[in-house]
This record gives C-alpha cells, structure tokens and sequence, in this order.
C-alpha cells in the first residue's frame, strides 16, 4: 500500500522547517509500522512525544496532519492480523494463534470505526488467508506432520469467520480446536 503525500500545515510553526516537519511524522509512521503488538499505543506515544514532550518539537496540533500516523497504525494490525493466519508462521516465534488473531481484527475494527477507516478488503484478505490458513492445518494434521496449532474454540473460529464474511468452515475443524 503506497503512502499518500503527507500534508502539513505550517502558518506558525517558528523554527521548525516543513520538511523538517514531513522527517519526523513519516519517522514517527515508521515507529507505528514496527511497533509491537498494540500500535495504537505507539501512535498515542508519538502523539504525546510531537505535541506535549518536553524533548519533543512541540508542534501545534491544530497545524499537524496525522494521517500518516494513523494509516500506519491501520497497516500494522493488518500485518499482525495476517501474521498469525499463515500457516508458514505456525512454528516460529512471532506467532500467537488464530485467537491473537480474533483479537487484533477487533481492535482494527474499533479503531477504524474511530478513525474511519474501511476494512472491506482487509476482511477479505483476512478471509482468504484464514480459509488457506485451516485447509492447511487440516491436511498437516491428517498426515501426522504435526500436532493441531489452533488454540481457540470451533465457537470462537466459527464467529471469526462469520465477521470476515466466511459463510462455512472446512470439515474436520471441530476435533482440532480447543475444547472440542
């Protein structure tokens, strides 16, 4: 996904050049990008660290477009979303399970009802990666390559499927999830 041109307001902002400015927000969206888990926390740390820090440039938020931020705070959970719906990921250490998943897509949906962002794709994407995700898990169970890797109920899995707009899971499902 191509990031838009950053725009920048800059009436009264003494001291500090535009592009100047247009380093340290595309900085702050690269911190956002690799942030951990949680970037809505790192977005709220590179808010405080523009606006509020004593270190920081302390830039007036009335003259700052964030946009930039916030779109990579949408893409970060998009990518951890998608992290762990891939069956390559199954034995290395970033992945958490398809419940980890479950609840990224909810943090995603609440913050881009927040912030206005559209998740039509990512659901779709997300639904073609969780279908691949299962089919896989399913014949590498059945063949004994390996032990079942997910760790929520069939409940859970089904509702999961259900928002990304997946109307029927493959067969077998229920015996590889917890609780079953």
């Amino acid at each position: 996904m191509a990031e838009p041109p950053l725009v920048v307001s800059r009436q009264d902002m003494p001291g500090i050049p535009g592009p100047e400015i247009d380093d340290i927000l595309e900085e702050e969206a690269f911190l956002i990008k690799h942030s951990g888990e949680t970037p809505e926390i790192a977005l709220h740390s590179g808010l405080y660290y523009l606006f509020e820090d004593p270190e920081g440039p302390r830039l007036n938020r009335e003259e700052v477009d964030v946009t930039l931020m916030k779109e990579a705070v949408f893409e970060r959970y998009i990518k951890i979303l998608l992290r762990d719906l891939k069956p390559e990921n199954r034995d290395r250490r970033i992945y958490r399970g398809i419940k980890r998943s479950i609840a990224n897509l909810e943090r995603l949906k609440n913050f881009c009802l927040k912030e206005g962002f559209d998740m039509k794709e990512v659901k779709r994407e997300a639904a073609s990666h969780l279908l691949h995700f299962l089919e896989t898990e399913l014949s590498d169970v059945a063949s004994g390559k390996r032990t079942s890797s997910i760790n929520c109920t069939h409940e859970e899995l089904a509702d999961f499927a259900a928002e990304l707009g997946i109307d029927s899971l493959p067969r077998g499902l229920k015996k590889l999830c917890m609780n079953h």
